[in-house]
């Protein structure tokens, strides 16, 4: 992680933003984003994360988090380092992917540019931390995490959108366990 992308306090609550290395479109496909929400829940329940908002794009994941057990640093790093492993394994075995040896290879590509991986990077390094510390930042970056869907044309209403936890603050059961922000 980059040293101007630090998780300060441990703590507060985080907007975290991290994408694939050269932006590329891997979550166009449910079992990929599905290794995502896997990956959150689990961490969820077993490392004490608590998550406030998230959505899945294309080629990125929005969160607000906050961690009062493990370092929130380490759960991502954690997190980010589990779902590259499955993800480039769920590419490379799967005969359906078209884009397979043209993501692998990039990937690869990536990893050797970066000393601190043995062959592949799939996320980009840093999370982009930014601390939250009011009602307004908290409302803003939620407002924003789920209106990225709409945005990007993918649907007209935030809660339509599968991959992202706006159909809980709908009154809706999302496929991540998070909690509202009140």
């Amino acid at each position: 992680m980059s040293r101007n992308y630090k998780i300060s306090d441990q703590n507060q609550f985080h907007f975290l933003s991290f994408s694939t290395v050269n932006w590329k479109d891997v979550f166009t496909r449910p079992a990929y984003k599905d290794v995502v929400v896997d990956s959150l829940n689990y961490c969820i329940k077993n490392k004490r994360l608590e998550a406030y908002a998230w959505c899945i794009m294309s080629n990125h994941v929005h969160l607000i988090v906050s961690s009062h057990a493990e370092k929130q640093a380490d759960i991502i790093r954690d997190l980010k380092k589990h779902t590259s492993k499955t993800i480039l394994k769920a590419i490379a075995e799967n005969p359906q992917e078209s884009r397979r040896e043209w993501m692998l290879w990039m990937f690869r590509r990536a990893g050797k540019r970066n000393s601190n991986n043995t062959t592949y990077q799939f996320w980009q390094q840093h999370n982009q931390p930014i601390e939250l510390n009011s009602n307004f930042q908290m409302e803003q970056k939620l407002h924003y995490i789920h209106n990225n869907p709409v945005e990007a044309g993918f649907v007209r209403e935030p809660q339509d959108y599968p991959y992202s936890s706006a159909i809980d603050y709908a009154g809706g059961k999302g496929m991540v366990n998070i909690t509202l922000l009140n």
